[in-house]
């Protein structure tokens, strides 16, 4: 069965919903696993001697909003695949991967080590929701792209980003645009066109700030956290802000999960807050208790992330000790918190996580 056939029969049976903006990226996939599904070539003597060697398929950076099914279609195309020296994995655990066979490898060329690795077992390898956080990964995958490409392994990538996007304003970005070039002129840049996140449908009527805390609520947060990941558990990530570290504890499908303690316990500013928008459309906080008025830091900190998540139209998953209007009585920020009162309210009412 084609790609194409696959997805009009989920759409037949309502499994999935059809897409005017998705019509693009499937006729892609659907050439480039027809390309892959063509028997190869006979070995031996006479086989080598006459055989033609076809230029191998151009692979594809598919690209697009959060929740326009880029994950989806990557994986239907993925499972239409007769052979099976394939891999699909998300792109976090991917590069965790990769530094770890880094470390324990020792020989003269390590990319070349690794990159025949992964060639020995995957003609094709699908990476899902490429995404460059820190300085480590963007030279890393930089050199692995082109071996990779030099064994001739095919690409299929997601991203929420367009490649002129990546790692925009990292540490060292420069050193990284090269790979960009590279990637955009061996790789089909294809968008899936803009629409309504369908993720957000599904929770459109239900409460995504819970209290109080207890069981009832850790089970309310991982339900929506598995609606919002499609069931992904996630794995952590690292974000460089302005050359420093900021550890992400679980990612996936542009959601992340902090406690916070994680988020407004810990010496954060304004420049982390805004990275986590710009790499999460949707944040998880767990365990906001009532803060004392001796807990000035905590709530300063936590008037300036719910600021920042704001003006970036952040969707926001909450447990909590108590209302937004209780979480910080009195205290040296309470004119401040006034507005993240109003804020947080407004935060989890269905017109806020509908918008565009």
């Amino acid at each position: 069965m084609t790609v194409l056939q696959s997805y009009e029969r989920l759409t037949a049976a309502g499994a999935v919903k059809k897409d005017a903006g998705q019509d693009v990226v499937l006729r892609k996939l659907d050439e480039l696993a027809r390309r892959l599904n063509e028997p190869k070539a006979k070995s031996g003597f006479f086989g080598q001697l006459f055989k033609s060697t076809p230029k191998p398929p151009r692979g594809l950076y598919i690209w697009g909003e959060v929740g326009r099914g880029k994950t989806m279609l990557m994986d239907l195309f993925f499972s239409e695949l007769e052979t099976p020296a394939k891999q699909r994995i998300h792109f976090h655990a991917f590069m965790q991967d990769v530094h770890a066979k880094r470390a324990q490898m020792r020989s003269q060329d390590i990319i070349a080590d690794i990159a025949n690795e992964i060639a020995g077992r995957a003609d094709l390898l699908c990476l899902d929701e490429m995404q460059i956080s820190d300085i480590a990964d963007a030279m890393m995958i930089g050199r692995l792209f082109e071996a990779l490409q030099e064994r001739e392994v095919c690409f299929v990538t997601t991203s929420n980003l367009p490649p002129d996007d990546l790692y925009k304003d990292g540490l060292n970005r420069h050193l990284f645009v090269p790979f960009i070039e590279k990637l955009k002129s061996s790789l089909d840049i294809v968008e899936v066109g803009s629409g309504r996140d369908y993720r957000l449908g599904r929770i459109a009527t239900r409460k995504t700030y819970l209290t109080p805390l207890g069981k009832n609520a850790d089970l309310q947060m991982k339900t929506l956290w598995n609606d919002l990941t499609d069931n992904t558990y996630g794995s952590s990530c690292d974000l460089d802000v302005l050359g420093r570290i900021l550890h992400v504890p679980r990612a996936a499908r542009s959601c992340a999960s902090f406690t916070f303690s994680e988020l407004c316990q810990q010496p954060l500013a304004a420049p982390d807050y805004l990275a986590l928008t710009r790499n999460f459309r949707i944040i998880f906080i767990h365990q906001i208790p009532v803060l004392k008025a001796s807990d000035r830091n905590e709530a300063k900190r936590l008037v300036l992330m719910i600021d920042t998540f704001y003006d970036a139209g952040t969707r926001l998953v909450v447990s909590a000790a108590g209302a937004p209007d209780q979480l910080y009585k009195s205290g040296p920020h309470q004119a401040e918190f006034s507005r993240t009162i109003s804020r947080l309210e407004e935060m989890q009412s269905a017109s806020w996580w509908e918008k565009s």
